[in-house]
């Protein structure tokens, strides 16, 4: 498959790419970067879910009984090719969601380094084990048919987070792209295909909102794993509200704070804030938002954050030495710019204003970063400081102590990543204990995680099952055996039932 060139199809039924008989729709996908670059065009079909379904259920028993052993040779393999296709799945990423072509490549780094974490140390948490005093079993069983539902802003990495891990734990897996980058997934078919998997173990269907709907809600579907918005989260909760065996694990947005102490390093701090804002043109479900800054270091932070918002290269991805591409749409440029007008006229200062900025050569949705500064006793702004912007913008409010910057942290209905920007160990875990996230950082930018420890949110940014090292824990369910004992002794009774 030629990385210019437009597959034919985009959907991966039962081992083959497939181009729907009678098509629903078509998707067409221009690059964000670029709207003269036609990135993907497939067409796609309601019908294909059913059909990948069935094949999936064909498949299940068989996936599941290869054994560990086996699905990890098949994981190798697949590792192996994504190795081998690398630089064109980082160029179609690159091209396909605007992200530079250095993060795209980390990100299949990423996928990459999936496989041996999935195989490797997270098989723990799903060991078998035997209580032979019991005597007893505790075993673990996939669920059978699981769907993912991946997002934009990293289409590779974050829904192979899930797929690996699924697929190890002997689970069939349907891939939902979103609309936004569907050739990244047939890249990940390719790859998949190649390794030898068996039909049906892994698919993936294209299209819109509605058929993820379909595949939902389909009864055939044991579980859905779903990075994205809050909104889209919530939906998909109202529809599976009935079939209460059906897992659903939830990885949603943030509106991640960063406190900063007196006493920390300034200038590394600047540094980090910078990144976990602006990288990936702010659109991590884990970038800093929200900066709590204590007052005695506020100026001299303020003054760094205003001069790396003005020196970050903006340009196309493809471009050597660029640090933040385009967001992903008109519409989330809009929105971004209509959000920071607000703030602006409820009184924060406008200490890089960010805005839409014109690369030369390209129609593209590109902004510059922005940071804004809170004046003292402002509250809430609705559609700025309570809600996830999803682009480049870092709002700094000054408090008094830790105590306060703590209180700030925590008053939001988002609980996904914060970072502590301290010189002090005890510092840091004071607020660390109190912190009402999932993922908690010290002296590092909060938009970076690690595949070995556990990812997810709490109140609106998740359901509390965690992604990350813990992420093939979710794909199982615990099966409990109890076994007769070595010596049975005399034949069981009870008073009220004799068989005598």
């Amino acid at each position: 498959m030629d990385d210019r060139a437009h597959p034919p199809a985009g959907d991966y039924l039962a081992g083959q790419l497939t181009q729907p008989t009678h098509a629903d729709g078509e998707l067409e996908v221009r690059s964000p970067a670029d709207q003269d670059d036609v990135v993907a065009r497939y067409a796609f079909a309601h019908a294909h879910v059913d059909r990948a379904v069935d094949a999936a259920r064909d498949a299940r028993r068989a996936f599941r009984k290869l054994g560990e052993p086996a699905r990890a040779a098949l994981l190798r393999a697949y590792q192996e090719r994504l190795r081998a296709h690398a630089e064109a799945i980082a160029e179609t990423i690159a091209r396909e969601v605007g992200k530079p072509l250095w993060e795209a490549r980390t990100e299949v780094a990423a996928m990459i380094t999936k496989v041996d974490v999935s195989i490797g140390e997270a098989a723990r948490f799903t060991r078998d084990e035997v209580i032979a005093d019991l005597p007893g079993e505790i075993r673990h069983r996939p669920h059978g048919v699981l769907a993912v539902l991946g997002p934009f802003n990293f289409p590779g990495h974050l829904p192979n987070g899930q797929i690996v891990p699924a697929l190890f734990a002997g689970n069939c897996v349907i891939f939902k792209p979103s609309e936004r980058s569907p050739r990244t997934a047939v890249w990940m078919a390719r790859c998949f295909d190649e390794a030898g998997f068996p039909p049906g173990s892994f698919q993936v269907v294209q299209g819109p909102g509605a058929l993820a709907a379909a595949l939902v809600a389909h009864p055939g579907v044991d579980g859905v794993l779903f990075t994205g918005s809050l909104a889209v989260g919530q939906k998909i909760l109202a529809a599976t509200a009935q079939t209460p065996g059906k897992l659903v694990q939830l990885e949603l947005g943030g509106k991640n704070a960063s406190i900063v102490l007196d006493d920390c390093d300034v200038e590394r701090t600047a540094r980090e804030l910078a990144f976990s804002g602006f990288a990936t043109a702010g659109q991590r479900c884990t970038a800093t938002s929200r900066v709590i800054v204590e007052r005695s270091v506020a100026d001299r932070l303020c003054e760094r954050l205003r001069i790396a918002a003005e020196r970050v290269v903006v340009g196309h991805p493809l471009d050597a030495g660029v640090f933040m591409g385009p967001v992903i749409s008109e519409s989330s440029r809009t929105q971004l710019l209509a959000a920071q007008e607000r703030a602006r006229a409820a009184g924060y200062e406008a200490l890089a204003p960010g805005g839409a900025v014109e690369v030369a050569g390209r129609r593209g949705w590109y902004v510059r970063p922005a940071v804004h500064r809170a004046p003292a006793g402002l509250g809430a702004v609705p559609g700025y400081s309570d809600c996830e912007l999803f682009g480049p913008d870092l709002a700094i409010t000054v408090v008094a102590n830790a105590d306060e910057a703590l209180a700030l942290a925590n008053d939001s209905r988002f609980g996904l990543a914060a970072a502590v920007y301290t010189a002090s160990r005890t510092r840091f875990e004071t607020l660390a204990d109190e912190l009402e996230v999932g993922v908690v950082h010290w002296n590092r930018s909060s938009a970076g995680a690690s595949g070995r420890l556990p990812f997810g949110g709490l109140k609106d940014s998740g359901n509390h099952r965690p992604a990350g090292v813990l992420a093939g824990a979710q794909c199982v369910y615990p099966l409990a055996v109890l076994l007769p004992a070595a010596n049975a002794g005399p034949l069981p009774s009870w008073p009220g039932l004799a068989l005598d």
